[in-house]
């Protein structure tokens, strides 16, 4: 049994909410966090997969939301650093040009602490994505929210929990 969580980052909050899922599945089953430019061009073999990256413009980013993303590391009055690999590709591109059947998936996503209709959210475009590829949701999309651009300690305690969820349903699913 295993788990594998493809993330993408721009500031590192969508990273920690991967870590905070792992942690949470961790406890029953296996489970591997890969950054998407590190994703390859197969969906992945795992029993579970989850999929998150942040949203941007109301959807997934792209090169120039991604560009955008590098330009904001550089102004002060931003306060974001930007995470490693970035830009490099997003998960627009890695779920474009992935080979192969999509298997069980959770969408999850990071975005601004306001209403989903003001925002839009990167997971639905997601679990459409891997919806036509194939793919059967395992649990319903997730969003993460943060204030000041930065995942809120509460955020990440919520995912581990749900990560918890996850695991113990995929296990008690797998036997």
């Amino acid at each position: 049994m295993s788990a594998v969580i493809v993330y993408e980052s721009m500031f590192g909050n969508t990273r920690s909410v991967a870590e905070a899922l792992a942690r949470g599945i961790g406890h029953h089953t296996k489970t591997t966090i890969v950054n998407v430019n590190d994703a390859g061009t197969r969906f992945p073999d795992a029993d579970l997969v989850l999929v998150g990256g942040p949203t941007h413009i109301h959807g997934l980013s792209s090169p120039t939301t991604r560009e955008e993303a590098e330009r904001w590391s550089h102004d002060p009055a931003k306060n974001v650093a930007l995470a490693q690999k970035v830009p490099g590709i997003g998960i627009r591109e890695w779920l474009a040009g992935l080979a192969g059947t999509a298997g069980e998936f959770v969408a999850f996503d990071t975005r601004a602490d306001a209403a989903a209709v003001l925002t839009g959210s990167a997971a639905k475009h997601i679990r459409k994505s891997l919806t036509k590829a194939g793919g059967h949701a395992f649990a319903d999309d997730e969003s993460f929210t943060m204030r000041n651009n930065q995942i809120d300690t509460a955020e990440l305690v919520r995912a581990e929990r749900l990560g918890e969820g996850l695991g113990s349903r995929l296990a008690s699913d797998l036997t």
